[in-house]
């Protein structure tokens, strides 16, 4: 179905150039592409534009939003936005997504590998979390502890876009994505790199604010409900435990990633410290 023609009104929002924002009529479903990283809402959008090391291919915004971008991040936007309609975007992000009127479209942040990382920092590895809610929120945490990368699988995973994106709340600018074809062996290359590597699971032999840590670390999260795998557990050089004083012992896997950096952070800290 063809859009409605926007008349004569003119957007009255313009880059520092003086180059008024351009409408696009027929914006363009892009699901699916695995090259491609779609993000949306504010926080998401806003970071995005202020990380030098992303690729921008497409901003769509309506004009309070643009005008809004273009007076908060106090600089040139470094691509020129699409003015559009609110419906517009929604035809393009998932239903009931809050969009806060920005959609961005960009490649992929580059990716480490397991030679490339300093281990001087906590790195995180995901087996099998596949709710992009969850994983969007351990990413929000994983950028406020400084971790250096997030280790996740390509199959089993969501991908770094979209509602992961939007939960993440603007994290995926801050902590790399490590996208690797097997997760045993990535733990069995970190260990022989010298990094400790940490499960957590509810059976752990070891309270994990009571575990001996230090750096190069990395911390092994299971899936809601079956946890760890057997052969992931196996590649852990100990298990680690939270212990709940409450009624309820277990938690959401996105709390347990957030008490859990705590604890290891605090530890490696300390002992680089002594």
């Amino acid at each position: 179905m063809s859009e409605r023609p926007f008349h004569s009104r003119k957007p009255r929002f313009q880059r520092p150039s003086g180059k008024p924002g351009r409408r696009d009529h027929q914006p363009r479903r892009t699901f699916g592409d695995p090259d491609l990283v779609i993000l949306y809402g504010w926080h998401p959008v806003a970071e995005a534009l202020r990380n030098g090391k992303r690729t921008l291919r497409r901003l769509l915004a309506t004009e309070n939003s643009a005008r809004r971008l273009s007076e908060e991040l106090g600089m040139p936007l470094s691509i020129e936005p699409e003015i559009v309609r609110p419906d517009e975007i929604n035809r393009l992000v998932e239903a009931d997504a809050v969009h806060q009127g920005l959609y961005l479209e960009a490649d992929p942040l580059p990716s480490p590998t397991p030679d490339t990382l300093s281990g001087k920092r906590v790195v995180l590895a995901l087996d099998q979390i596949t709710d992009p809610h969850n994983v969007g929120a351990i990413v929000r945490t994983a950028a406020a502890f400084g971790v250096e990368a997030i280790i996740t699988t390509a199959r089993h995973s969501p991908a770094a876009t979209g509602v992961l994106a939007k939960s993440a709340s603007g994290g995926l600018e801050h902590v790399p994505f490590m996208i690797v074809r097997n997760l045993a062996d990535t733990l069995i290359a970190l260990g022989e790199r010298g990094f400790q590597r940490i499960g957590l699971d509810s059976s752990g032999e070891s309270r994990l604010d009571e575990m001996s840590l230090r750096q190069p670390v990395v911390l092994v999260l299971g899936s809601e409900g079956k946890g760890l795998r057997q052969r992931t557990r196996e590649c852990c050089d100990a298990i680690g435990r939270l212990d709940m004083p409450g009624a309820i012992k277990s938690l959401n896997v996105s709390n347990a990633a957030a008490i859990s950096l705590f604890a290891v952070t605090k530890a490696v800290s300390a002992d680089v410290k002594g």
